[in-house]
């Protein structure tokens, strides 16, 4: 089967989505498949279902929403888009999680918790204390 580029797809805000996340063509591997489902004899003899793997990342995308490949094409690439893009987002979210956690715990304490603190450890030393012999 022949492979399209992702240069023959028409949408321009999807060109340039992919080129944004850098999903490269070469990164890419297309494939046609024999869709399931409604659409009769259509979808039994033509391969309309398209399949798409991104090597860097092992994400599989299939798409077979309509009867016609082209649109499969289109979808299956917004939809490889999408993926990615949260990949990508959520990755950003985790490293400011973690950069802020280690804010929070390298800060100074309050005055107020230091008292606490203080207190506690009062607390607990005058309750070892009447438990020692006399």
């Amino acid at each position: 089967m022949k492979a399209f580029k992702t240069n023959t797809i028409n949408d321009t805000a999807l060109k340039e989505k992919l080129k944004s996340l850098k999903i490269l063509d070469k990164d890419i591997r297309e494939t046609f498949i024999h869709s399931g489902g409604k659409g009769g004899q259509n979808v039994n003899k033509v391969a309309t279902c398209v399949q798409l793997i991104h090597a860097p990342t092992g994400i599989i995308v299939k798409c077979s929403r309509t009867r016609q490949q082209g649109q499969n094409r289109y979808w299956a690439y917004y939809m490889l888009a999408k993926k990615i893009e949260a990949m990508v987002v959520a990755k950003k979210v985790e490293k400011r999680n973690v950069s802020e956690k280690e804010r929070r715990t390298n800060r100074k304490r309050s005055m107020r918790s230091k008292q606490r603190m203080l207190e506690n450890k009062k607390h607990q030393s005058s309750k070892k204390e009447q438990r020692r012999d006399i």
